[in-house]
């Protein structure tokens, strides 16, 4: 009778054993194709006054991704990747745009020309014929990605509207265009309107209606604006992203400011890109 008990007892634990191990049901996916991709042209015709019309069409087949349960129903993501040639899609230059769900996307021609000019930044003016090269990505989340065969287009962009809408763009139609700059990080200080003695030393110069520069001697730290009227904050520009030596900036009262030189005092030479809508502080 001994042994009967002792025999159910280790039945029963095994089998409480068992139910206790974890079922894991992993999911792995076991198949998917290259997006095959077709575009509309190599040739792509960029030209002012036609900025509504389509540019360029890209089609691409599904890659069927497939996973252990089947046919995946996850939403896919495509990116489009567009480089110069020879970069591989891996230079400075390369621009993406992506995708969601959809099998195609169109370009027209602003749409196509501002991003090869203000994404990418490639020479607009004067005109530069450049070689491109395209290709789609296929992912789902960060994994699983599938790459499309490539192409290479030929095309001229041409200037683009500015990123940033420059000083005096709504102020007598470019006539003034003036820009200052003031902050703790310069000579001035915050006084808005500047002080006398610092409404020329603080003065940009326009090299053109989206370039601008100003050499100035600063104290090191601090922070600044860029003013486009004297005495007026609601016409401002301050950094969106960046450090004290260059980043992106954009038109609008608000923070944060353009840090000063973490270098110390010196002179600088600031230069303003609204085209780019970029900025860059070299110490001379």
């Amino acid at each position: 009778m001994k042994k009967i008990i002792q025999s159910f007892t280790l039945f029963t634990g095994l089998l409480l054993a068992a139910s206790c191990e974890k079922v894991e049901n992993k999911i792995y996916l076991e198949s998917g194709k290259d997006p095959v991709l077709t575009i509309s042209t190599t040739n792509v015709s960029l030209e002012p006054g036609n900025e509504a019309k389509e540019a360029l069409r890209l089609n691409w087949t599904n890659p069927d991704y497939m996973f252990t349960t089947g046919v995946s129903s996850h939403d896919v993501t495509y990116t489009i990747q567009i480089d110069v040639e020879g970069g591989k899609f891996a230079s400075d230059k390369k621009g993406e745009v992506v995708v969601a769900k959809e099998l195609s996307k169109t370009f027209t021609v602003a749409e196509l020309n501002g991003f090869l000019g203000n994404t990418m930044k490639l020479q607009t003016e004067p005109r530069r014929s450049y070689v491109l090269e395209v290709r789609v990505v296929a992912s789902i989340g960060a994994a699983a990605k599938r790459y499309s065969n490539e192409f290479k287009i030929t095309t001229s962009p041409f200037n683009p509207p500015p990123k940033v809408e420059p000083p005096g763009t709504l102020i007598n139609n470019y006539n003034d265009g003036e820009l200052w700059i003031v902050g703790d990080a310069s000579p001035n200080g915050w006084a808005n309107p500047l002080q006398a003695a610092y409404k020329t030393s603080h003065k940009f110069t326009r090299k053109s209606k989206t370039l601008y520069e100003l050499t100035i001697a600063l104290p090191g730290g601090g922070g600044y604006k860029l003013i486009q009227q004297d005495g007026n904050w609601d016409t401002q520009y301050h950094m969106t992203v960046g450090t004290w030596a260059g980043g992106e900036f954009e038109k609008k009262n608000a923070d944060p400011t353009f840090p000063g030189p973490s270098t110390g005092a010196g002179t600088y030479t600031i230069t303003v890109n609204f085209q780019l809508g970029t900025y860059s502080v070299v110490k001379i």
